[in-house]
């Protein structure tokens, strides 16, 4: 008998046995009877099958978007359209295949199952190619316009400048003393006893050497013993740095800060200075 199926084409066997291949797996015997049929366009086909199952796999999978209600209304109807044009008005059931149920799932749509299982591939691969285009139709859409620069954190002379803004705010002019390494020295201390937060501003403070020595801040409290101001932390003057701005580290609360003094210490700093070597000192009232 001469072979009627278009060039290309497998019979209904080999079908059969690819699509339970991809669905559901092959006994031994079904394995062999198929090696035995196993041609160029069988590979093909399989290879089709495999890319189907996987896409209608990766739509009944948790987390997949559900299928908005007109595509899916439009995928019954393809479907629908399909077999008619196969099996003219032939009754059609659903699909019980492992990949097209859980495509059922995501979609809440059942694909029918034609009299064959050569028909049913036909309506397979027309549905995975539906349910990947939604998927690029529902992904969200690659940023096309210029990268968004990031914001700089405020340096602390922005920081500084919006303290000096803010009600409550304690400024405080720092003056050179007689000390040979205050020559030139001017400055103040901006302060907030709400948040418990502050800047030094300085001109012609000189650079140290940090292996040497640093500059340290004392902050006097009316509250406490004026033989131990609380530790404004210490610092470092790069060279040629002109003007500087540099955050205050209390190393305690400050319940009433009456002035404020700068000295030279060992690296470090100290945990009581001698004062020895103060080279900046202001009393709260004064103006700068």
């Amino acid at each position: 008998m001469t072979d009627k199926r278009p060039q290309g084409q497998q019979d209904e066997a080999t079908v059969d046995l690819l699509i339970k291949q991809v669905t559901e797996g092959l006994s031994p015997a079904e394995q062999r009877a198929l090696d035995v049929m196993d041609s160029a366009t069988a590979s093909a086909d399989l290879r089709e099958f495999e890319r189907a199952a996987a896409a209608i796999t990766l739509a009944g999978s948790a987390g997949a978007p559900r299928l908005p209600p007109a595509l899916a209304q439009r995928l019954a109807v393809q479907a629908d359209e399909h077999f008619a044009a196969i099996s003219g008005a032939h009754t059609v059931q659903k699909v019980t295949d492992l990949g097209a149920a859980r495509a059922a799932a995501a979609s809440r749509i059942s694909p029918p199952r034609a009299a064959n299982r050569i028909s049913a591939y036909g309506w397979l691969a027309a549905a995975a190619c539906l349910i990947l285009a939604i998927f690029g139709w529902l992904r969200p859409p690659l940023p096309t316009g210029p990268p968004v620069a990031r914001v700089a954190a405020p340096s602390a002379a922005e920081q500084r400048a919006a303290l000096l803004a803010k009600s409550g705010t304690l400024k405080v002019a720092l003056s050179a003393t007689k000390d040979p390494a205050a020559a030139g020295v001017a400055g103040d201390v901006v302060w907030d006893p709400a948040t418990q937060r502050g800047f030094m501003h300085f001109s012609g403070l000189a650079a140290n050497d940090p292996a040497v020595h640093q500059y340290q801040l004392w902050i006097f409290d009316g509250d406490r013993d004026q033989r131990y101001p609380v530790d404004g932390g210490v610092f470092d003057v790069p060279a040629n740095a002109g003007e500087i701005v540099i955050p205050i580290r209390a190393a305690l609360m400050v319940h009433k800060p009456a002035a404020f003094a700068v000295t030279v210490e060992k690296p470090g700093g100290a945990v009581v200075s001698s004062r020895d070597h103060v080279v900046a000192l202001g009393a709260l009232g004064a103006t700068g």
